[in-house]
């Protein structure tokens, strides 16, 4: 008989967190975004409370323009550590959390990327995933001799065949090929090594790759597309989805949507796993939690505030901040604005009220209350097929995490929502996701089962 379903959590340890004044909170490290330590005790909370992942976002550049003026500057979100980096030395103080990390297909190579990503699931024990983004912004482009980002839909389609080619480099070497016999001198077996010789629109890659198959098999892939093509790439490859969605019937129609895209690719619903952003806020009393995120919105500026919406809504500084939210110059052209445009609209808010209702959750779905009603509100989406599970997306770390690991989980566990222990030693098996059968000895298998069938008849 089948265990029942268990919600998946994964956290968000960007920086010092979520919440745009984070790194101001009284109890952070105001330069942990630089601290090892600080990345070390968030990835042991993250451990401790038998979360699925730990996830890095990244940019390659500082990914967010200085408007208006003076913003980012007052923002912690302008440094990090390169986030293969990181993930290597948090594989050495953790045993069974999946180390998830950001990697733009725009501006890397796929051998880099199948190279690092492979390297990193041994490391960890088969803990690896790869975010794969496209890279949006012409901050990011400058660094690599461009003017702006590249076209969208070229963004995407290079991105689609990157990923081909990444997952044929990871089936460079067969489970099995590697016997390392000293008596005999023979150190893998040459027909189990598999050159790729792919060539297609955007990449000429012979292969095989310099690193064996790993212990996931292939590291698990994650994206977070909300766009058409997003939606599309990540019906096609992903294991894990990030989504936003600040409403029950918004988050059901995009699981629907993503899902009901699977079966073209000859996927099922249950290999992908949806898990849309959650800022909890947990308290022993409600009273408790709101005056714990009141902290924290007491110290967002409205240079910082307004910086958050400009690269969704553009520079707004001229406008009343008590006045209403207007439509962006260049239109509704991005998915998070879009998101925005319709809180305020929802909500008749001012720009001043928009940029602190989304100063926590940058158009996340916001849950402030006991651990009762956190996990209510996980609870509703997750039997309502709106979600998978959740990335924790924490007010400020590790404090916020620490909160949730506390007070949330135990909730979830005594209602039989959540593991009490990991389920395995992979990120791919706590996530309930099947071994992916190397190509070589399916079609082995296949013909087997073909002549075994023949010779029935």
């Amino acid at each position: 008989m089948a265990s029942p379903r268990k919600i998946r959590l994964g956290v968000s340890m960007i920086g010092m967190g979520y919440h745009l004044a984070a790194w101001r909170h009284p109890d952070a490290s105001a330069g942990g975004n630089m601290e090892l330590q600080h990345a070390v005790r968030v990835t042991q909370a993250a451990e401790r409370g038998l979360l699925d992942m730990a996830f890095l976002a990244d940019g390659v550049g500082i990914r967010f323009n200085d408007v208006p003026k003076g913003a980012l500057s007052h923002t912690s979100k302008n440094v990090q550590f390169e986030p293969l980096t990181l993930l290597s030395a948090l594989a050495m103080v953790t045993q069974r959390v999946g180390l998830v990390a950001t990697a733009s297909t725009t501006y890397n190579e796929p051998y880099h990327i199948a190279r690092k990503f492979a390297s990193l699931d041994h490391i960890s024990g088969g803990r690896a995933g790869w975010n794969v983004v496209t890279s949006a912004t012409d901050m990011e482009a400058q660094n690599f001799g461009l003017v702006g980002a590249p076209p969208k839909t070229g963004r995407y389609d290079r991105a689609v065949e990157f990923v081909e080619v990444v997952k044929g480099l990871w089936d460079s070497w067969e489970d099995d090929a590697f016997i390392r016999d000293k008596a005999s001198g023979l150190n893998y077996h040459p027909d189990k090594v598999h050159v790729l010789n792919h060539e297609g629109k955007h990449f000429r890659v012979a292969g095989p790759l310099n690193v064996q198959r790993t212990p996931q098999g292939r590291p698990i892939i994650v994206q977070a597309g909300a766009s058409e093509d997003g939606r599309e790439l990540a019906a096609a490859t992903a294991d894990v989805v990030y989504a936003a969605a600040q409403t029950l019937e918004d988050a059901r129609a995009y699981y629907a949507d993503v899902k009901g895209r699977m079966a073209k690719y000859g996927r099922e619903p249950d290999q992908l796993k949806i898990m849309p952003g959650i800022m909890a806020v947990p308290g022993r009393t409600r009273q408790e939690a709101q005056d714990s995120y009141q902290v924290l919105q007491d110290l967002v500026q409205p240079v910082v505030g307004l910086g958050a919406l400009a690269n969704y809504l553009g520079d707004l500084s001229e406008y009343d901040l008590d006045g209403p939210v207007p439509e962006p110059a260049n239109g509704r052209d991005h998915s998070r604005g879009q998101i925005f445009l319709e809180m305020a609209r929802r909500g008749n808010l001012s720009i001043r009220q928009l940029y602190l209702s989304i100063a926590g959750g940058n158009g996340h779905r916001t849950v402030i209350g006991t651990p009762a009603d956190i996990v209510d509100a996980m609870e509703e989406w997750f039997h309502n097929e709106a979600a998978d599970g959740f990335n924790l997306l924490p007010t400020w770390l590790p404090g916020g995490l620490e909160d949730v690991v506390e007070m949330v989980i135990p909730e979830m566990q005594r209602r039989g929502l959540y593991r009490t222990q990991y389920e395995g030693r992979t990120l791919r098996e706590n996530l309930g996701l099947a071994w992916p059968e190397h190509p070589a000895s399916a079609r082995r298998r296949a013909a087997v089962a073909q002549a075994l069938g023949s010779a029935a008849q």
